[in-house]
C-alpha cells in the first residue's frame, strides 16, 4: 500500500512539538490567574472589580486557546477564524450594549420596592395601561 500523495488532497502537516515545560509554565500561570481572581473577588476595587476580573479571565482564556488548543502553532486560517469569531462576538455585545444604554428609565429595574408585574400596584404605576 502506498503513502497518500499531496495531489490527492493529503498535504504534509508539520506538528509542532511543545515541551512539557511550556505546558507546566502555562498551567502555573493559569493557577496564579485563578488565585488572583479569587483574591480580587474578596477585595473592593469599586467599579474596577468587574474589569479586573474580566481582564484576568481574558488572559487565562488566551493562554488556553494559544497553548492547549495549539492555535499558536496553527495555520493563518485558524487564526483568521478565531479573529472573525471574536469580531462577531464584539459586534453582538456592542449592539446589545447600544440597545441597553439607549433605553429610558433603567432605574426601575433596580428598585427594591418595584411592583410585581401583573399586580394592582404595577397597573397603577403605569397609569392604568
Amino acid at each position: 500500500m502506498s503513502a497518500p500523495s499531496a495531489a490527492a488532497g493529503h498535504g504534509t502537516h508539520r506538528h509542532h512539538i511543545i515541551s512539557p515545560w511550556v505546558y507546566l509554565a502555562v498551567f502555573l500561570a493559569l493557577v496564579v490567574g485563578t488565585i488572583l481572581t479569587v483574591w480580587v473577588a474578596f477585595h473592593n476595587f469599586g467599579v474596577w472589580n468587574k474589569p479586573i476580573a474580566l481582564g484576568i479571565a481574558t488572559i487565562k482564556a488566551t493562554l488556553v486557546v494559544l497553548y492547549f488548543m495549539h492555535v499558536r502553532y496553527s495555520s493563518r486560517l485558524t487564526a483568521l477564524v478565531i479573529l472573525v469569531s471574536l469580531l462577531m462576538l464584539a459586534t453582538l455585545l456592542g449592539f446589545t450594549a447600544t440597545d441597553y444604554l439607549t433605553r429610558g428609565n433603567k432605574r426601575t429595574f433596580y428598585t427594591e420596592n418595584a411592583p410585581f408585574p401583573g399586580s394592582n400596584e404595577a397597573h397603577k404605576a403605569t397609569g392604568g395601561h
